[in-house]
This record gives structure tokens, C-alpha cells and sequence, in this order.
């Protein structure tokens, strides 16, 4: 009796292919084998006249029948095993060879599967996603998604006009992944991921592991291939001998839309941005004048909410389109190494946002989020909690943070909100949140992600790093995890930040009231490895500029900001200033303007304040630098003396940096009051040369210094047996450099 294809039909799934709810479209796709002489070969090529399989080894060529109106083919081939063929398919005059995507096997192995399911795969961005390759000698693009859940998956782009019935994506139930290489894709094609959810609802997503996106408010994913080459080889083997806890570190935090708008376009200042390519060369420019060793982005990753500034994410894996391509960025990453700036990330496994297109109920269930609100949301930032507990979670994440150090060089990743990871209670009021397994309030689930990516991050041992902001006490931030710390390289000092400000923003008349808040962080200081900041947080919603949180008169204005990043430089820890402080900007800062780069400007022909301002911090900056005892021993109590910490009445302290090079003595003014024989006590005897002065007439200040050397007396004061008498500038610092006095050998005279 003949075979006919007709009895081989499986109409009920073939009509779910056409509603595009086919789940496991490879049970009506591909090749299979009908006893032990035939296979059967489907297909679903919508837009064809005509199909034909052609045997790859024989050439012969079989015609296919059109079985439905769909545009599924079927066609039985006498064989014995599955043979190798492509489709010959006639659109109009055009016809074209392609592979079978239901024939070609799965890109995504077994031992990947495993290594998904367990949260171990830590190059898993290499599978999910979409990846531009050939297959039998035909271009395309692999498309891989992890929706465990979801009814069915297909690809949808302009090359297949967004119909979800052309292209439905195979399913793995073993990872709970779809995938499918569809032929004829490649760089530049935008696609999405249309789901069948759970709930049988259809959902147009974004692709989770995208390496690039549509500029926003256009939310499609977009097909890319990186063929750039690194040029930054000697940056990058110089990191690995970097040791940050010896290093100095000065930097600069940018948020890339505000540093500068590109000039001669007509679009509205808030809607342009320059690109990556553009930005580098300038921003570099500017870092190696002002001295900075790093700069810090405001996160880069795809985000589609300008005013969250990039930490609502939604394309962990895609720099944002604002600036150009992936390989813009990657341009970015090289110049600045190849002008020796690091370049840091602002990185976000906090929370995310709840638009649709990204990853908020990602198959019709909490994919990625907890699924019980008092676990899975922030009331008060609206966003998404990721299920700490789920390895996959787990994996997107870590793998996540793997990729921007591989793939673009970065040299640290700084974690955003960790407060909020460490505490199951944060932001929340009783009721609206779990305690843990014995009860309490730590999230054991994040703390054990924490210290997973930290120990990868040290476990690459190319001197990339890991930093903290987290804005509590919680114990070992930056202690090993094997010590049961979190693993951190350094952690941004809040309290040190919060301190400062209040006590700066204070009238100097009052100042003494709150001396205690400048002498407050040396108690902790050695608890942890520290950043001092002064960061974007503190310039917006209302809070004003640093410019505008200093007390007093124009001049004054000025004479605290010299002062303020004078103390933070001498302050043990290593630093970081928000883009425009360092020159005085006035205005709160905002995302949808560039900075007021005007007020560099003379005035009247005279040297603005602002740019006065700025020379003074690129000096100071080069004056850290050159200077080792302002740094080396920043984590070690033997970095650091007091000289005076109870002068509360004049708003006055002292003390001293040091290391085996050089000891420094530091005096600190806070009122605009001056001294001119201010006593002080030494930590010896010897001279004592000013090498800094805030109050300097080229800085702006009074010009009120101590042009010579000076000799300190046998005079107590501070609690020490030698004294120095100074000049003493108001709303200053003053550094002088120490020199022991010889001791002199006594020699018993031979008899």
C-alpha cells in the first residue's frame, strides 16, 4: 500500500501553528522518520509559490505539497536515516536555497542546560539572545529565550512583518528555553519575542539577553554582531598588577546625557545626545587635565525612562541606543584606557521596572520577580524585586555582571542599592514584607548572590573590581566571603557624606555645636575599605549644588568649596566628585541640559570663579597624586594621626597622613576666621614647609599663607611636647610637609 502524506497530517497542531499557539512546533516542523523507509519533511514558509527539498549528497530534488493555506508543505523522501537538504524555495522570479530551522540541531547542549538550571553558566549570554551565524553555509541568526511557562514562542521582526505565525521557536523542556535560527536575519534587524503567556494572554517582550535595542520609546530588541578590535592591551595587563587597596583613586562620576549635548542639531536640548564615539575624546580630554584616574557611568544599560537615569533597567545586556551601537561603547571603553582613565559602571541587580515590553511577568508568571508583592516589589520606587532564589535569576545576573567586565573591558562594576538587597524590610512598613527562614530581616537569598559575584569578579584576577553602595552598618561590606563578608572591594562612606554635608551647610556661627560630625568617621574608618563621595545623589530633587548647600556670600560660596574637596582629599579613603562640582555648578543638576560649561567663561575679562575653582581642583587633584601619604595607607591606622579634634570653638582640626615616604601635618579651618599665630601641635620636632593652601591669592583666597619654612618650638600644645606657630586662613586647609630634626649621636670619648 503507497504512503501518502495526507495520512501523516497532525491538523490538530498544524491549526495551532496557524493561531501561532503551537507550543512544540517541531512535532509538526522538520523532519521525521515514517518507518523505516521514509521521512517526512514540513514546513511553514508562508510567502512561497513553491517549496522542494534538495538532498544535500544526492541533489535530487523533491516537490512539496501544499497542505494548508497557511503555507505548510509536506513531502515524504525515500530514506532509510535523515538526510542533510536544504529548501529550494520560488518566491515570484526569486529563488533561493535555505536550511530547515526544525532540521538544524540545537545550539543550546545538554551540558548547557544543566549549567542554566543550576545558576552556574556563567557565559550563558553566548546562548539566550540572538546570535548572527551560519549554517550550512547560510547566514542567519539564532534566537534563544528562556520562558518556561509560557504556551507558546515565535521571533517577530520586519523580516517576517511582525507575523507570529512564520516563525515559531522550538521548545527545550529540559531549560524551559524556545529557540529557532531563522536564515536571512542579520546585524541590524529588530525582533521581539511574541509570547503566549501562561494565562494564554499574548505579550509582545523584549529580548532579556539583547546586546542592543531601539531608541527609546521604541522597545524592540536589535539583532548585533561585534566585529570591533581592542586597542587598550596595555591598559588591561597593567590592571592586573593593580592593587586597590595601595592605589590612588580620584573619580569622576558622569552621567554620559548630561556631560554634553551635541551642538548644531535642531532637535530640543533634552532629546539629543551625543555619541559614545564623540563623547570619549572630550571626556578623556577633560579627566587627563583635571587629573582624575577614573570615571564612574551612570548606568549604561538600555533603560526606558530618561529621568530614572538609567537605574530602572530593562536591557541588562544592550549599552543604551541614546549613544550609538554597541561597538560605539566599546570605542568608548578603549579611548579612555588608551589615555589611561578606568572606567567604572554603575550596575543595577536591585530591583527592575514593570514595563511590559521587559521582564516583569515575563511568560504570564514571575519569571524573575517574586511572586508574592511583599517580596517581590519596592512600594516606594514602583519597581520589580528579582527572585534571588531562583538559579536561572541567579544566572542572568551574574552572568550579566561577567559580561560587562568580558565584553567591554570595564574596570569595576558599582552595585546600586544594596541596602535594599540586604534587607527584606527595606522601605517597607510591618506587614509589607517576610521575614526570613529564622525570622529575620536579612535577605540570605541576596546576600548569597552578593557574595557570588563578588568572588567571580576576584576570581578573574585581572584587577577588575567590585564597589558598594550601601548605606548602612551592615558588618564586612568589604570583607572576604570567607569570612563571611560580602566581598566587596571598596564601599561608598554614606556616613562620612552625610555627616559633611550637614555640618557644611551649617552656619559657621554654629559649627561648633557640631564638631563631632567632622571628627565622627575616623571612629569606623578601619572598618571597611572606603570611597568617599560626593555623588549625583546629592544634587538633585531639590537639594541644590554644592554651590548653593555653602553658607554665606559669593566669596565664601567658593572659599568652602576649596575647603570641602581639600578635607575630602586629606580625608582617609579614596574619592569620588559628581560631574560640575568640581567647577561650581550652580544650578541642581538635570539630566535634560549639559553642564553649564558657560560659567568657565571670563568675566569682564577677568578668570571666572568657576574656572578658578576648577584649576584649584586639578591642582589639588595632582597634589593627591603626588603625594603617597595621602593614600597608600588609607585602609591602615598607621596612615593617619590626630592632631586636634577639640578645638569646637574656632571649628578647627588638625591632623596628620603619613607613610614610610613622607608625613604630612593637615589644619583645617571651618569659619571665616583668621589666625595669624595660630599655635598647633607636631606629631615631632623639626620644619615644617606649607605645600598647599587653600586660601591662595591664584585659587581665589586671601592670599593669606606662610611663604617660609618654619621651626617648630618645644612648646606644648594638643597634647604634644612640640608645637608650631602658623598663619592660620580662613575657610581653608593648609598642608605642610614635616621634617624631623636630626637626633645627634652621643658618643662615649675612648678612655
Amino acid at each position: 500500500m503507497a504512503l501518502r502524506v495526507e495520512d501523516y497530517m497532525q491538523w490538530p497542531e498544524i491549526e495551532a501553528l496557524e493561531y501561532a499557539e503551537c507550543g512544540s512546533p517541531e512535532t509538526v516542523l522538520g523532519p521525521r522518520m515514517i518507518g523505516r523507509s521514509h521521512v517526512l519533511v514540513t514546513a511553514l514558509l508562508r510567502d512561497a509559490d513553491s517549496v522542494k527539498v534538495k538532498v544535500s549528497d544526492t541533489e535530487k530534488e523533491y516537490k512539496m505539497e501544499k497542505m494548508d493555506e497557511i503555507g505548510y508543505y509536506a513531502v515524504l523522501i525515500p530514506a532509510k536515516k535523515i538526510p542533510d537538504y536544504h529548501f529550494v524555495v520560488k518566491k515570484g522570479k526569486k529563488q533561493e536555497e535555505i536550511p530547515d530551522p526544525y532540521a538544524i540541531e540545537h545550539q543550546i547542549d545538554g551540558l548547557d542546560m544543566n549549567r542554566f538550571n543550576n545558576g552556574i553558566h556563567d557565559t550563558i549570554y553566548r546562548k539566550l539572545g540572538a546570535h548572527p551565524m551560519a549554517v550550512g553555509g547560510v547566514k542567519g541568526t539564532y534566537f534563544a529565550v528562556w520562558a518556561p511557562n509560557a504556551r507558546a514562542v515565535s521571533v517577530v521582526g520586519d523580516f517576517n512583518a511582525w507575523d507570529a505565525v512564520s516563525h515559531p521557536m522550538r521548545f527545550l523542556p529540559d531549560a524551559g528555553i524556545y529557540e529557532l535560527f531563522v536564515p536571512g536575519v542579520g546585524r541590524g534587524e529588530i525582533y521581539k519575542f511574541r509570547i503566549l503567556d501562561s494565562t494564554g494572554k499574548e505579550v509582545l517582550k523584549a529580548d532579556p539577553f539583547a546586546s542592543y535595542a531601539e531608541f527609546r520609546p521604541r522597545t524592540a530588541s536589535i539583532v548585533w554582531d561585534s566585529d570591533y578590535k581592542w586597542d587598550d592591551k596595555k591598559w588591561m595587563e597593567a590592571r592586573k598588577k593593580w592593587k586597590v587597596k595601595k592605589e590612588a583613586m580620584l573619580i569622576y562620576e558622569v552621567s554620559l546625557a548630561g556631560f554634553c549635548k551635541p551642538k548644531d542639531t535642531d532637535v530640543e536640548e533634552k532629546e539629543a545626545f551625543c555619541n559614545y564615539r564623540d563623547i570619549a575624546p572630550a571626556l578623556s580630554k577633560y579627566c587627563e587635565e583635571m587629573g582624575y584616574t577614573h570615571v564612574e557611568l551612570m548606568p549604561v544599560m538600555e533603560y526606558p525612562f530618561d529621568g530614572s537615569w538609567g537605574y530602572q533597567v530593562t536591557g541588562y545586556y544592550a549599552p543604551t541606543s541614546r549613544y550609538g551601537t554597541p561597538d560605539d561603547f566599546r570605542y568608548f571603553v578603549d579611548h579612555m584606557h588608551r589615555h589611561g582613565i578606568g572606567v567604572i559602571l554603575d550596575w543595577v541587580p536591585a530591583h527592575f521596572p514593570k514595563d511590559e515590553h521587559g521582564l516583569a511577568r515575563f511568560d504570564g508568571t514571575c519569571l524573575f520577580e517574586h511572586f508574592d508583592p511583599r517580596q517581590g516589589e519596592h512600594p516606594h520606587w514602583g519597581t520589580l524585586i528579582y527572585n534571588y532564589g531562583r538559579p536561572q535569576v541567579v544566572n542572568f545576573l551574574v552572568a550579566n555582571a561577567l559580561y560587562w567586565l568580558e565584553e567591554f573591558h570595564a574596570d569595576g562594576l558599582r552595585m546600586d542599592a544594596v541596602a535594599s538587597m540586604l534587607y527584606l524590610d527595606y522601605g517597607k512598613n510591618d506587614g509589607e514584607w517576610i521575614a526570613n527562614i529564622y525570622g529575620g530581616n536579612e535577605n540570605l537569598e541576596a546576600i548569597s548572590f552578593i557574595q557570588r559575584v563578588n568572588d567571580k569578579i576576584h576570581a578573574r584576577k585581572d584587577g577588575t573590581l567590585s564597589i558598594a553602595e550601601e548605606s548602612t552598618a551592615w558588618p564586612q561590606v568589604t570583607g572576604r566571603t570567607s569570612d563571611e563578608g560580602l566581598g566587596f572591594d571598596l564601599k561608598w562612606n554614606m556616613g562620612w557624606m552625610n555627616d559633611y554635608l550637614e555640618y557644611i551647610r551649617t552656619d559657621p556661627l554654629f559649627r561648633k555645636g557640631r564638631h563631632g560630625m567632622l571628627t565622627f568617621s575616623m571612629v569606623y574608618q578601619y572598618s571597611e575599605e572606603f570611597v568617599l563621595v560626593l555623588s549625583h545623589d546629592e544634587v538633585v530633587h531639590m537639594k541644590g549644588s554644592m554651590y548653593t548647600k555653602m553658607p554665606g556670600d559669593r566669596k565664601d560660596k567658593f572659599a568652602s568649596l576649596r575647603l570641602t574637596y581639600g578635607y575630602m582629599a586629606a580625608h582617609p579613603g579614596k574619592q569620588l566628585l559628581f560631574m560640575g562640582q568640581e567647577f561650581g555648578q550652580e544650578r541642581e543638576w538635570s539630566e535634560e541640559r549639559e553642564l553649564d560649561w558657560n560659567l568657565l567663561e571670563p568675566v569682564d575679562g577677568e578668570m571666572s570663579d568657576n574656572e578658578r575653582l576648577r584649576q584649584y581642583v586639578s591642582i589639588l587633584n595632582s597634589f593627591y597624586m603626588a603625594h603617597p601619604a595621602m593614600y597608600v595607607d588609607d585602609s591602615r591606622p598607621a596612615g593617619f594621626d590626630w592632631i586636634s579634634t577639640l578645638d569646637a570653638d574656632r571649628s578647627v582640626i588638625a591632623f596628620v597622613r603619613k607613610c614610610k615616604a613622607e608625613t604630612l601635618l593637615v589644619l583645617c579651618n571651618f569659619t571665616p576666621v583668621s589666625y595669624e599665630d595660630f599655635c598647633v601641635g607636631v606629631p615631632f620636632a623639626g620644619k615644617y614647609k606649607e605645600i598647599f593652601n587653600s586660601d591662595a591669592v591664584e585659587y581665589g583666597g586671601t592670599g593669606f599663607v606662610n611663604p617660609r619654612v618654619k621651626q617648630s618650638k618645644k612648646v606644648k600644645c594638643d597634647g604634644r611636647p612640640n608645637s608650631l606657630e602658623c598663619k592660620l586662613a580662613p575657610l581653608s586647609i593648609q598642608i605642610f610637609n614635616c621634617t624631623k630634626t636630626p637626633q645627634k649621636s652621643s658618643k662615649k670619648s675612648a678612655g
